[in-house]
């Protein structure tokens, strides 16, 4: 099964990051100027948020994790750049150390309007840094057994992203807080198991028809099948501070899909545990990052995480020579070792007792790799 298989499962990367004041240290709105400069340079690969201090940019379709690693080191590069010009800093966590969202302006479009007109208080305090990954399936009908399957793995890898331990100035106690600000929304966490795409897309037609949401887009589950894309879309990772972690995420998600593939292809299947079980491992991924234990389902018992997330490098193993990602995925042991980004900010902020230099910190590991 090497070679061809492996082709559909395409990448596509996307990254929030944070625009920062160098003097003061605080989020900044730059007034759409390093969207309307990096549009000159990129295209569309980069857009406005809701917050005017967050610039979204996304790579093109990658056919493997070299070319979607050297598409977010450039993006990170550019945006860097124009950020400089403008005598800004950018920042890849997921959330800012101590900057207030009362203080932050949105930017002024009609979806935008439309999401604080309805979600009020909960779309504004909403100033978050998140990563998307996007992984190309054949079908949709492949995507919805993928994405039912994949689903145990989330806490794993989210546990290795946690990168937004401060908020508002305080130490929360979180290694992901980020998420808990997410929760406020409708239609966030992990999602149900769907038997089939026709009863997920009655899911969705049942909800537009009940005026719920106008459009599949308003969806925000920890990972969904995209709406409108042949792609299976994780939504649950906190943006990580280097490329390098971005790189490493990203080809494990598109390694646990190749072999969950496999596995249909052989006729296996991987158990299936109810949301109620899953968002247990979430929880405690968000709480203690790497550091703390998760449950193992199969065994009934608790598991240290690092041991865990070992046990999922195995397990994706013999997928990883087809997709060429060996050199990506070995970075996860640097992770393992080093310590996720929240590990990394609370011990800048445990030496210095200082939350700007944290948001120093973030800034300066932005373009580290690249």
């Amino acid at each position: 099964m090497a070679g061809i298989a492996y082709k559909q499962f395409t990448l596509g990367i996307e990254e929030e990051y944070m625009v920062i004041d160098p003097v003061t240290k605080e989020l900044r709105s730059h007034e759409q100027r390093i969207v309307h400069d990096g549009q000159k340079v990129i295209k569309d690969k980069v857009k406005a948020e809701m917050h005017q201090a967050v610039v979204e940019v996304g790579t093109d379709v990658c056919s493997d994790i070299d070319e979607a690693f050297m598409d977010v080191a450039t993006l990170r590069k550019t945006i860097h750049g124009i950020a400089e010009e403008h005598g800004l800093w950018v920042g890849a966590s997921g959330t800012h150390p101590f900057s207030h969202w009362e203080s932050q302006l949105i930017t002024d479009h009609v979806r935008y309007s439309e999401i604080v007109n309805e979600l009020q208080e909960a779309a504004r305090s909403n100033l978050i840094f998140g990563l998307h990954v996007h992984v190309g399936m054949e079908t949709r009908e492949m995507a919805i057994h993928i994405a039912n399957s994949a689903r145990y793995f989330l806490p794993h890898i989210f546990a290795l992203s946690t990168n937004s331990p401060f908020w508002e100035g305080r130490r929360t106690g979180y290694k992901s807080f980020r998420t808990k600000v997410f929760e406020k929304f409708p239609r966030t966490g992990i999602p149900d198991y769907y038997e089939s795409i026709e009863a997920y897309d009655n899911y969705i037609k049942l909800l537009v028809k009940t005026n719920c949401i106008d459009n599949a887009k308003k969806i925000w589950w920890d990972l969904r099948v995209h709406p409108f894309f042949n792609t299976v879309e994780f939504r649950i990772c906190d943006i990580p501070l280097t490329a390098h972690e971005t790189a490493a995420i990203a080809a494990l998600f598109q390694a646990i899909c190749a072999k969950l593939y496999k596995l249909r292809m052989q006729n296996l299947n991987f158990m299936m545990y109810s949301r109620a079980l899953l968002n247990e491992n979430k929880w405690r991924a968000s709480r203690y990052g790497i550091e703390g234990s998760m449950i193992d389902f199969g065994k009934e018992i608790e598991v240290n995480t690092r041991v865990l997330i070992y046990e999922l490098l195995d397990f994706v193993d013999d997928v990883i020579p087809q997709l060429g990602s060996r050199h990506a995925i070995n970075h996860i042991h640097n992770m393992l070792e080093m310590g996720t980004g929240a590990d990394r900010q609370l011990k800048v902020y445990e030496e210095t007792g200082n939350l700007a230099a944290v948001t120093d910190y973030i800034h300066s590991q932005f373009l580290v790799g690249t």
